[in-house]
């Protein structure tokens, strides 16, 4: 039985013969044409022109794209083999792999800084293209995109209920976006004089703390957009502020090489982190799932059982490194070298065991906290990785759960089954998307 109808054949033979007398095959032109008796007369203008080798790059691409769904059906039918207590197991230590679920692509400049909405399957990008777009990260669906700043967006996150969106910018502008209303600006803050580098909300969402060129940490009241506190410290550009889980510390990063401990209420310095050789480009807390590990690694006793927020940090650095502190008495605890270029972002994952670290070298790390090994790279981008999000929703949150939309909760009754998700973006211009 013949697997070309006649005219696929036809088809066949006359672009192998343009292919042929492109190439200067003369001898196999003339030999092809007599054996199959087709007339053609080659011209580089009719479809035939390049069509064997679009063909064969198609195959080559869908080959390519073939094996890593075999590779990803492969692990998913082993976890699926697995007893519901070990694939819980798995889920709950899960990292990264690859290939990534979505590639997001949208943006005309580089991706800066991804977050995740906290309840549904929202994403978030802010791009040096001025603009923040909006995802539905479960199904790589790009949703709208949000117009106000005039310069690059350095930064976005939501409140804690996901109700607000807050983003800043080099236009010297943090503006927030209201997602429960077409997202549309509904507030914008105004003081600082240069880049505003990072924007968070604090916990209880009544301030928002940000950080700028400027060399200042400001605080600004939510409902009034008043400046609150303007607070001094660095000596240069301050690339990084985060507040602890009970919003009673900040830590910022900057071009000065240090990290800094601060008290957001008096502005009071509580203790400078001096140990990089170059600019720190992020800091994080560790959150009290963490103590344990940490503890182990820095080898501090077990009598030391505190459960304080804001007792450890994590920085990253342009001198390639990450280095663990404490946060009380400013004692470096770990020094991990692994990284082959600048240090753009970190977060610890959540069930305390691991630090994952993303960088200039197109990879993501996944440090074991308690040896301080790293146990795994994934190749992520094809350029710098900006930055690195960890997202876990109820498993219900799906796309039919939107801001104006109906939550289906789970019922009372059941566990609460958790979606973890991890977001990467990149200078390459591209947001990736990594599922179990």
């Amino acid at each position: 039985m013949a697997l070309l109808s006649d005219r696929q054949r036809e088809e066949l033979h006359k672009s192998m013969l343009e292919y042929l007398h492109s190439n200067n095959f003369t001898a196999a032109y003339n030999a092809l044409q007599e054996d199959t008796g087709t007339e053609y007369t080659p011209d580089p203008k009719t479809k035939y022109a390049g069509l064997l080798e679009k063909k064969w790059t198609s195959v080559i691409r869908l080959q390519k794209k073939i094996m890593d769904l075999e590779t990803r059906n492969a692990s998913l039918q082993e976890e699926l083999s697995l007893a519901p207590s070990k694939r819980a197991a798995m889920q709950s230590d899960w990292v990264p792999r690859a290939p990534a679920a979505h590639v997001l692509t949208g943006h005309r400049l580089s991706v800066t800084r991804v977050a995740f909405h906290p309840q549904y399957s929202v994403l978030a990008s802010a791009s040096e293209d001025a603009t923040v777009k909006i995802w539905d990260w479960e199904t790589g669906e790009f949703e709208r995109t949000l117009k106000g700043h005039q310069r690059a967006v350095l930064d976005v996150e939501f409140d804690h209920k996901g109700h607000l969106l807050v983003t800043c910018s080099a236009d010297l502008f943090i503006k927030i976006w209201d997602s429960q209303n077409e997202w549309k600006n509904t507030k914008t803050l105004a003081g600082h004089d240069h880049s505003v580098s990072s924007a968070r909300f604090m916990p209880g969402d009544q301030f928002i703390v940000s950080a700028s060129r400027d060399r200042t940490i400001r605080v600004f009241d939510v409902a009034s957009t008043h400046l609150v506190r303007t607070i001094l410290g660095h000596n240069d550009w301050v690339r990084c502020v985060v507040p602890s889980d009970d919003g009673r510390l900040l830590a910022s990063a900057s071009n000065d090489h240090t990290a800094r401990i601060t008290d957001p209420l008096t502005g009071e310095s509580k203790m400078e982190l001096r140990g990089h050789d170059n600019v720190v480009e992020v800091v994080c807390f560790a959150p009290v799932a963490a103590y344990a590990a940490i503890r182990e690694l820095a080898g501090i006793p077990h009598t030391d059982r505190s459960k304080r927020p804001g007792a450890y940090v994590a920085t990253g650095s342009r001198d390639k490194t990450i280095k663990l502190w404490d946060a009380q008495s400013g004692s470096l605890l770990k020094h991990l070298a692994g990284h082959d270029n600048w240090i753009r972002a970190l977060v610890f994952h959540p069930s305390g065991k691991l630090l994952l670290s993303a960088s200039d070298d197109k990879t993501i790390r996944v440090w074991e906290l308690s040896t301080g090994r790293c146990m795994k790279t994934v190749e992520a981008h094809g350029h710098f990785i900006t930055s690195l999000a960890w997202g876990r929703q109820p498993a219900a949150s799906g796309s039919a759960s939107r801001p104006n939309g109906t939550d289906t909760a789970a019922r009372p009754d059941e566990p609460e089954k958790v979606v973890n998700v991890v977001a990467t973006a990149s200078v390459d211009q591209k947001i990736k998307i990594w599922l179990p």
